[in-house]
């Protein structure tokens, strides 16, 4: 666990950056900061490890304060990832995993094992590990710094916006593998980001600080955006939070109907036929388009979700992205189990509002 007791750093000139900051990040979890810049997010983070140290205060890890703890002693046994991974670039990728281990004392073949080991972990090819950081792309990089900060095997890692400068479908990528290792690892994670959806999307806990690195609230997701503590929280979650409740929201107890699909091979006949809508699916269950009684002669798309493992809201945008109006329920093979009407996601939706 990392404690926050009544941590303030205070620059020579006068300068906040934290100010009384007061929280605990529990063991094994992943705990958020977030905030608008100037918040104090990065300056919190950073007094872990003390590359920053406090002006007053303490901060303990598992009871110990970090202040009695020399700090390259401390960095060795904490993970640190940070944006643009940071890695050496005169360093094939192997040995840039391997460092922390070089520094532990492991031999050469010993810590290049371990290193070859986490690649595979983070979803990269052992045969990036002779090439240099140049060679691989910004997503690639991001899980090489992952998988250094992972070398050593710390029970605590630190990372600050590692994923901020990589595009949507990389980061998107690298927040679920980073859930996905864990779920297989439970580290105790504190996570730097300005990017609300993130910090809900990762966190066990989140908190969000204000300028001037006060402590505005701190509350697992579901509790952050269904009571916000103030005016400020309330305007940093934005106008739609309504809809970010939904991702935890389950769909498993959403009705479906099973009488809306017809196979590609029977033609405009079938069961269901007067429905003013019907799901065209493969021999095996695969959904290929929407059916119109309007227009027959060609398929119009359709949006699928996962039943009982993704949530509302991508039950609602599969919805919105069929003409429709329904979503799609597949399962995890990606066959049709049934469809949610408008009328099944009204009623669910409804049931979300009363709580």
């Amino acid at each position: 666990m990392i404690t926050f007791d009544s941590v303030t750093k205070r620059y020579p000139d006068g300068t906040v950056a934290v100010d009384h900051l007061s929280l605990e990040a529990p063991t094994g979890e992943i705990t958020v900061f977030v905030g608008p810049s100037g918040c104090g997010k990065t300056t919190s983070l950073r007094m872990i490890n003390r590359m920053i140290d406090a002006s007053e205060g303490r901060i303990l890890l598992d009871g110990e304060p970090v202040q009695n703890i020399d700090p390259p002693t401390l960095r060795r046994g904490i993970g640190y990832v940070i944006q643009q991974a940071g890695l050496f670039p005169h360093r094939k990728i192997v040995d840039n995993v391997a460092t922390v281990p070089y520094l532990l004392g492991w031999d050469r073949k010993k810590a290049r094992a371990r290193a070859m080991e986490l690649l595979e972990r983070v979803g990269l090819d052992p045969a990036f590990a002779g090439r240099y950081p140049f060679q691989l792309s910004g997503g690639q990089q991001q899980r090489v710094g992952v998988a250094r900060a992972l070398a050593a095997d710390p029970p605590v890692l630190l990372m600050d916006e590692p994923f901020s400068a990589v595009d949507p479908i990389v980061r998107t990528s690298l927040q679920d593998e980073l859930l996905r290792l864990q779920s297989e690892l439970n580290k105790t994670i504190v996570f730097v980001t300005h990017d609300i959806d993130e910090a809900i999307k990762l966190g066990d806990r989140v908190a969000v600080l204000r300028v001037g690195g006060k402590l505005a609230q701190l509350a697992d997701p579901k509790t952050l955006l269904s009571e916000p503590a103030d005016d400020f929280v309330r305007e940093f979650l934005g106008h739609d939070r309504g809809i970010r409740r939904l991702q935890f929201v389950s769909t498993e107890g959403l009705r479906l109907r099973t009488d809306l699909t017809v196979t590609e091979d029977a033609g405009d006949s079938g069961d269901g036929a007067a429905e003013p809508w019907l799901l065209v699916v493969t021999g095996d269950g695969r959904p290929v388009g929407w059916r119109s009684g309007a227009r027959p002669a060609g398929l119009e798309p359709y949006g699928t979700y996962v039943h009982g493992r993704d949530s509302m809201r991508a039950a609602l945008d599969a919805a919105l992205l069929s003409p429709s109006g329904c979503a799609v329920a597949v399962d995890g093979d990606g066959k049709v189990v049934g469809v949610a009407t408008r009328e099944a996601l009204d009623a669910a939706l409804a049931e979300a509002a009363d709580g």
